[in-house]
């Protein structure tokens, strides 16, 4: 997530950034308010960071869906749907070689899957995308896995989209307003995206989902798919779920559902693309909290109350931020289970684990480049960003944990601060 400007940002002006955040023993213990109280005694914030979309009834679980062999050849094989993938990363990576595997079996679908990857130079002198071609293996970001013979890396990108009917992109955030530039116009308005993206942008109007900015710049509908996905555990098969965001289109998810499930990852459709894609954002956040208290060895009990809490703001957040949010979003794969698995096992809580190892003395920039070779910590970011909104909005008193959390990382306070008490609490 990143600040589409070079000028100072106007939500970070005034007193507002003097305020020192750290968790209130009420919110440590039992909160004695709810969050949709809140709602209503909120001060006002600007029409720009309220959703106008419409609430959106609830779906129910897609019907398995049979998977046929692909024998289909000759002029039958115009009409069949082809498949890109935008990023090649570790989650990109895995993300072919799930489509690949279906693509082979659906009738309805071209069994070549392309994979745009952002050519890099090996160690070796070889280049990224011939060793994914001449290996079947993406041998930097997923080396040891197989991601299927119908798998093309392929480093041109307008090349690789050229045709394609659905496009599934997964790349760092930070890069995605110039990969949707490079594609204006070179994108069918008929084409289906899905986004497995988990940020959102912050631009002078307000904060703007990455489906919202795939849709707005390529004109097309964009879908969004989070969940409880650790890639390697994935790529090795072991059994995973994940949940697809829709708006309308039931159909149109049930296509993505079909091409992403597989006999170790069930994928559930909901009508939520705000709710779903706010989930797999917002708990990065909370596992960077999750990894200050590893850090600190402060125990299971704190890092219990650290996801409680935590949960709570991301909901009250996402309903404040947009009104079609449903409360059932959070008990999905994308809620909840995507929650619990980031706190205990992903690069947010890793990276933040060692920061506050050092007390915070060794930089989040340094500690990404040294711990996940070549891959992208989001949290971080994505912490700045929040409390630009609640800044803005007039919300700091609302979200103790997410406020705290981005004060740690820039150094105002130090990690322990995570749990240090103070009189500072929610004025309804």
């Amino acid at each position: 997530m990143k600040i589409v400007t070079e000028r100072r940002s106007p939500y970070l002006t005034g007193s507002s950034i003097q305020f020192r955040h750290r968790l209130s023993p009420l919110l440590l213990s039992r909160s004695s308010y709810t969050y949709s109280s809140i709602i209503h005694a909120l001060p006002f914030c600007p029409p720009l960071f309220l959703s106008p979309f419409l609430s959106l009834s609830s779906s129910s679980m897609a019907p398995e869906l049979q998977q046929e062999e692909d024998y289909t050849t000759g002029p039958e094989a115009a009409h069949k749907t082809r498949v890109t993938v935008v990023g090649s990363g570790n989650w990109g990576s895995v993300a072919a070689k799930l489509i690949a595997s279906n693509t082979l079996k659906l009738s309805s679908f071209h069994d070549e899957v392309r994979m745009w990857v952002f050519e890099e130079t090996l160690p070796s002198g070889e280049k990224l995308t011939d060793a994914i071609n001449r290996s079947n293996e993406n041998v930097k970001y997923l080396p040891g896995i197989k991601l299927g013979k119908n798998v093309v890396a392929d480093p041109d990108l307008e090349n690789a989209v050229n045709g394609a009917n659905m496009l599934v992109f997964v790349t760092p955030h930070q890069f995605m307003e110039g990969i949707c530039r490079r594609l204006v116009g070179k994108v069918k308005a008929d084409v289906e995206a899905i986004s497995l993206i988990k940020e959102m942008e912050v631009k002078i109007e307000g904060p703007c989902m990455i489906s919202t900015l795939i849709s707005q710049q390529l004109g097309i509908n964009c879908c969004v798919l989070m969940g409880a996905n650790i890639a390697n555990e994935i790529a090795v098969e072991k059994f995973s779920e994940a949940t697809v965001g829709y708006r309308e289109n039931k159909e149109i998810a049930q296509k993505w559902v079909q091409l992403f499930s597989t006999s170790y990852f069930m994928v559930t459709p909901i009508q939520d693309v705000e709710g779903v894609e706010l989930c797999g954002t917002l708990k990065n956040v909370v596992a960077i909290a999750a990894g200050f208290v590893d850090g600190l060895e402060m125990g299971n009990n704190t890092k219990a109350a650290i996801m409680r809490i935590g949960l709570k703001e991301m909901q009250a957040f996402s309903k404040m931020l947009f009104s079609s949010v449903k409360d059932t979003t959070f008990l999905e794969s994308c809620g909840v289970a995507d929650l619990i698995t980031t706190c205990m096992g992903g690069r947010n809580r890793k990276v933040a684990e060692a920061f506050a190892r050092s007390g915070g003395k060794r930089l989040f920039d340094e500690l990404e480049a040294e711990m996940l070779q070549g891959q992208k910590l989001q949290g971080v970011s994505t912490a700045k960003e929040v409390y630009e909104v609640l800044s803005h909005c007039g919300w700091l008193d609302f979200f103790p944990l997410f406020a705290t959390v981005h004060e740690i990382c820039i150094g105002t306070l130090p990690p322990s601060a995570i749990v240090e008490h103070s009189e500072r609490t929610p004025k309804i």
